[in-house]
């Protein structure tokens, strides 16, 4: 799986986190989301974490996962 990039963060002057992932949108983050997102993305790869917060981190595995017999009811 390759890994994520494109990814960026800004800290507004509210404190408000706004992620992008190019030039979309990706995460708009208050408060106390706000806060453990920047002390992980500070502690971790940013680019992972930002994909993780943003979910765009499932990358090709869905189908796969859709499709395994432990899924089906």
């Amino acid at each position: 799986m390759p890994r994520p990039h494109g990814f960026s963060y800004r800290r507004r002057g509210d404190g408000t986190v706004v992620v992008t992932h190019g030039a979309r949108t990706a995460a708009l983050l208050r408060g106390e989301r706000a806060e453990r997102f920047l002390e992980e993305v500070e502690r971790g790869d940013a680019q992972l974490v930002m994909a993780r917060w943003t979910g765009d981190y499932k990358r090709g595995n869905e189908r796969t996962a859709r499709d395994h017999p432990r899924n089906h009811g």
